[in-house]
């Protein structure tokens, strides 16, 4: 899909084992920024590289051009086919600090995080070559003029980064801004709604461009950080409601708050319950959105 000249978002659908018999249906997008060379953000899962040098081809590219490929952070579904895509092209990595750990060594990772399904979405681990901090930019493209810049949008990860191109407003905010009615994935409530009032505070964005969205123009970009920010609300509420006075177990915490709020029951794993888990780590304050914008 081509979102302007020179960004073309590919959509990679993947599937997840949840239970034996059992797989939750998923989708995740990697973008192509066309310039004197390609930068990639994000890969998907491990064989997506097929469908990424396919595309790049129809469009009169050669997936030799990808010089580098930015990981908005270290998540099964963005670094799964990096290996592979970096063994063919020899291009260079980049990354926030923080995701470097889990990137260059996947099963430390997978220890630490298990996903499941894990070794069949990551085709390896890989170095990180570039360290992307807040505020720092890539090089200008000669063709197009654009630049990428970091920003720090923690909370769905510690290191994720979301990245904005001033002069052309496009945002590519990963998954920093979750869909309401969706799997909700963080590991920090306040932090994510932080880096969603970050967001919301750039001036200038024409197109959102996420990794588990469609993308979002003009005004509804906005609105749907709106969405996002009170989708969080949501959560926390239902999360206290469903906890009450006590310390539930994590499993059942997750399956009584899925529940009142929409999920459906195969979407009950640990990777729920973790997120979950990160609301009550926020408190009892039943308010996540007391500050601006969302007063």
């Amino acid at each position: 899909m081509q979102i302007v000249p020179f960004i073309h978002a590919l959509r990679h659908p993947f599937s997840i084992p949840v239970a034996p018999g059992t797989t939750l249906d998923r989708f995740v997008y990697s973008y192509i920024v066309y310039g004197e060379t390609i930068t990639l953000i994000d890969t998907g899962v491990a064989g997506c590289e097929a469908q990424i040098f396919r595309y790049i081809r129809s469009t009169g590219r050669d997936p030799s051009d990808i010089a580098e490929i930015v990981l908005t952070h270290s998540h099964p579904d963005h670094i799964g086919a990096a290996r592979a895509i970096q063994e063919v092209t020899g291009c260079s990595i980049a990354a926030h600090p923080v995701e470097k750990g889990w990137i260059e060594d996947v099963e430390l990772q997978n220890r630490e995080r298990p996903v499941p399904g894990f070794a069949t979405l990551v085709g390896g681990s890989v170095k990180v070559d570039r360290l992307l901090r807040d505020g720092e930019t890539t090089e200008p493209d000669p063709i197009h003029g654009w630049e990428l810049q970091a920003i720090h949008t923690p909370g769905h990860s510690p290191g994720s980064i979301s990245l904005f191109m001033p002069g052309h407003g496009a945002l590519f905010s990963g998954d920093a801004v979750p869909v309401g009615g969706d799997l909700p994935v963080y590991d920090d409530a306040l932090a994510s709604v932080a880096s969603l009032r970050r967001l919301r505070e750039l001036p200038g964005i024409r197109v959102l461009l996420s990794a588990w969205d469609e993308p979002r123009t003009g005004r509804e970009a906005y609105l749907h950080i709106d969405r996002a920010a009170r989708y969080l609300q949501t959560i926390h509420e239902a999360v206290l409601a469903s906890a009450g006075s006590g310390s539930p177990d994590p499993m059942e915490l997750a399956r009584t708050t899925a529940a009142a709020i929409g999920l459906p029951p195969q979407a009950v794993n640990p990777l729920l319950a973790r997120t979950f888990a990160a609301n009550l780590r926020a408190g009892d304050n039943k308010d996540l959105l007391a500050d601006s914008p969302w007063q």
